[in-house]
């Protein structure tokens, strides 16, 4: 147990390296289509995918190959209104060949391997929330990622054919979205013709990394809107690190000071 232990400085800056490399690997995967998206959300250029498919809930399955992720699967769920967005992950449960040993064992003892991405456009904030610390940071969004920004970003489709996806029939397209600085992403998309064309499947590339985004059991509904609030008893810490940093002396209490102190 985490109160057993005894940690000096080195113990803790090492737990608080390992735990930001694991959490930015599953963050890395879950952002895809931001067109320079410094917060981990489902908004920017990946929000136009959706189309008219402004309301919805879905399980989301990504993988990722290659660049910096190797082999990494994450599944999470996926809240979405009008931009806004809502994703849940359990970082224990992500599967990956740069996993660090011992990295999901040591985020789940200190209670933080539950996390909640709150991206809210309209505000021009995110909020990276950790319900096992009842904890939450929040960080601002870049103003390419405010709701007036992504209106106006311009997509162009062409369609490449049609299949079958989990037994949806789609429609196969490239779509490439242009923002205001001329900067391009490119998705290739399968767009469900019994669902609304909502896009069952998509996959991309960013950075040597090609990432394929599976849609499952998704609902055509509005999310209550409490899921894109944080909760009123969550502390609130201005980065990730410092939240960290805190939490893990918080659970540390019979921590022995480094000698010389």
């Amino acid at each position: 147990m985490l109160g057993e232990l005894k940690f000096d400085d080195a113990m803790i800056k090492s737990l608080v390296t390992v735990g930001m490399g694991w959490l930015g690997m599953g963050l890395l995967i879950a952002q895809p289509g931001g067109l320079g998206s410094s917060s981990p959300n489902f908004g920017g250029s990946l929000s136009r995918i959706f189309g008219a498919n402004t309301n919805f809930t879905t399980t989301v399955e990504i993988q990722a190959t290659g660049g910096t992720t190797g082999e990494t699967t994450l599944v999470g769920n996926l809240a979405f209104d009008d931009g806004k967005s809502r994703f849940e992950m359990d970082l224990g449960k992500i599967k990956s060949s740069k996993m660090p040993p011992g990295a999901a064992e040591q985020m789940k003892a200190l209670g933080m391997d539950q996390i909640i991405v709150i991206s809210r456009p309209d505000l021009k904030v995110s909020y990276m929330v950790y319900p096992g610390v009842k904890a939450f940071a929040e960080m601002p969004l870049k103003e390419s990622e405010s709701a007036e920004a992504v209106s106006r970003l311009k997509l162009e489709t062409t369609e490449l054919g049609r299949e079958t996806v989990d037994g949806h029939p789609t429609i196969k397209n490239r779509v490439t979205v242009t923002g205001d600085a001329g900067k391009r992403q490119e998705f290739v998309v399968w767009n469900a013709t019994d669902l609304n064309t909502f896009p069952v499947k998509l996959e991309m590339e960013d950075d040597g990394t090609k990432l394929t985004m599976s849609f499952k059991s998704v609902k055509l509904v509005r999310p209550p809107a409490a899921q894109f609030e944080t909760a009123r008893d969550l502390k609130r810490y201005d980065s990730v690190m410092a939240m960290m940093q805190e939490e893990m002396l918080k659970k540390m209490g019979n921590m022995t000071p480094p000698p010389g102190r």
